[in-house]
């Protein structure tokens, strides 16, 4: 049987050809062709918190604020902002020209609407609504944020890059209900999402937003002027690492956003190829499901953080000891809250302990559904690697196999997990999304209103609170280690390792990448 493999080499890439109307080849040097990190298969960026998903909001959606390559909060959508003396009452005032894809001009109405709607699914969204007494328009381009209290991150939260940033939607789609997916693809952003060529599978198709005013400055982070430089991006789905290998050197993909590691040496040798700053680097976690046994006992939760070897699972998944390191904490290595105070967990094996944990427990042999999203290559050394780990400490794993949109679809699922739901995963965030404890998204203690996992703890929540409020960096230092302690006493969330993402371009072609803390496409200029 020939895969695909063996069939794109043998063809010269007739797949990508054939998968591709002839009009944009015949535009040349204005397509830029891509092979993103996983099919995408989600299409709103509010519902769900998968990356793949992230990048296609920023491609066609836009953000009142940005953060800039040093970290500081810019306007984007807003021309000028105002506070009251008192911190409670800020007002903001949209650049003039915003336009939707449609043409319908971008009001204040479609500002408020897409805030409530974001606020309703993210963490610090969710505490920044609860804070506010109004949200009101007071023109078509001037609204204003009225809070009970003083909130101290306003423009950390309407910036925010991480997990879900608060994308600017059309009045009438942000009224989709939070927990329902969107239909319509009209933005405001740098590219129009063409919904007539999208191929779940097979490639999706953005073209230039024509109408799209950038602001007159350079680009950096995800704020800046969004300069689009080709005509037409085409993201070209590729799951096979050598597929996307042979794909690029022999120029019919021009950039894989994210090279699987064993294709690192072989891209790093080739004298077509260069490693390019699109992609930060980020962090890989274990998520457990707390609503079913055996993890709605805590005890049968540390077990499982227990089990976890970072070196082992590291070395399987990333294979080059440059491309990755451990690393305990909750918090990236180098950053402000980054600490050693782990409680319990190393991430080292420690199996005994483990196994006394489920006796104690008294756990019953309940199996651990472990999803494995066998086809993505980014993350499909982990699962074997998890399974063995957890059997070692005790536990009855059943492992499922399925790609990775359906493990995206699938965990978003209430129900048991003999009745299609599941136990166990693993994934990767970006740097951005762990940098403080109120932008990660799965540091949850809210139950069935928090993110994937659901896990209940009101203490995590009440000192995240008490993190919004603190008024002193040493305060906020204090309580994010009081926060990683917490989070491993109620094993809501398990740290793996660091990755560095390495995105290889075609040299011949591609200069003018943003790096950015989430990849971005504007910027980038095809030769």
């Amino acid at each position: 049987m020939t895969d695909r493999r063996s069939f794109l080499a043998m063809t010269g890439g007739l797949i990508l050809a054939a998968a591709a109307p002839r009009k944009s080849f015949a535009a040349g040097p204005k397509v830029l062709r891509v092979v993103p990190q996983s099919d995408l298969k989600i299409l709103d960026p509010i519902w769900t918190t998968a990356i793949i998903t992230r990048n296609h909001g920023y491609a066609i959606y836009d953000t009142l604020f940005g953060v800039d390559g040093q970290g500081q909060v810019k306007p984007q959508m807003v021309s000028e902002y105002s506070q009251s003396d008192d911190g409670k009452v800020w007002t903001f005032t949209l650049r003039k020209g915003l336009k939707f894809h449609d043409g319908a001009p971008v009001t204040s109405a479609d500002v408020i609407q897409s805030l409530k709607r974001w606020g309703a699914r993210d963490n610090l969204g969710q505490r920044l609504l609860a804070a506010t007494a109004s949200l009101d328009a007071k023109s078509d381009d001037t609204f204003v944020l009225t809070l009970k209290q003083r909130f101290g991150l306003v423009l950390e939260a309407l910036s925010k890059p991480a997990s879900v940033p608060p994308f600017i939607m059309p009045k009438r789609v942000a009224e989709t209900p939070p927990d329902q997916q969107i239909t319509s693809q009209i933005g405001s952003g740098p590219f129009v999402f063409k919904t007539d060529e999208y191929r779940p599978g097979e490639r999706v198709v953005y073209v230039k937003n024509t109408d799209y005013v950038p602001r007159d400055e350079p680009a950096s982070g995800t704020a800046g002027g969004k300069v689009v430089n080709v005509d037409r991006m085409e993201w070209i789905i590729l799951t096979d690492g050598q597929t996307q290998t042979n794909a690029i050197i022999n120029g019919e993909v021009d950039l894989i956003e994210w090279v699987p590691a064993d294709q690192y040496v072989a891209l790093r040798n080739n004298p077509k190829i260069a490693f390019v700053d699109l992609v930060p680097k980020g962090s890989f976690a274990l998520h457990l499901n707390h609503l079913y046994p055996p993890f709605n006992n805590p005890k049968m939760a540390q077990a499982a953080y227990m089990a976890i070897s970072q070196d082992a699972l590291m070395k399987a998944q990333m294979v080059h000891p440059d491309l990755y390191n451990t690393n305990a904490s909750l918090y990236p290595t180098g950053t402000v809250y980054h600490s050693e105070k782990t409680s319990y967990y190393t991430g080292k094996p420690q199996f005994a302990g483990a196994r006394a944990l489920l006796k104690e427990a008294g756990y019953n042999n309940e199996p651990v559904v472990l999803m494995y999203p066998a086809s993505f290559a980014i993350l499909n050394k982990f699962p074997p690697v998890m399974a063995a780990l957890l059997k070692q400490a005790g536990f009855n794993v059943d492992m499922q196999s399925m790609d990775w949109p359906t493990l995206v679809a699938r965990r978003a699922l209430k129900t048991p997990p003999a009745q299609g739901g599941w136990g166990a995963f693993i994934t990767g965030w970006n740097i951005p999304d762990n940098i403080n404890p109120l932008f990660y998204a799965p540091l949850t203690g809210n139950g069935e209103n928090g993110w994937f996992g659901w896990p209940t703890d009101a203490k995590l929540e009440a000192l995240k609170d008490e993190f919004l409020l603190a008024t002193t960096n040493e305060q906020r230092k204090s309580l994010a280690d009081q926060i990683q302690e917490r989070n491993y006493d109620a094993a809501i969330v398990a740290p793996i390792g660091e990755y560095k993402t390495i995105t290889a371009a075609r040299k011949d072609v591609i200069t003018g990448t943003v790096s950015s803390p989430v990849c971005v496409y504007w910027g980038i200029q095809k030769g």
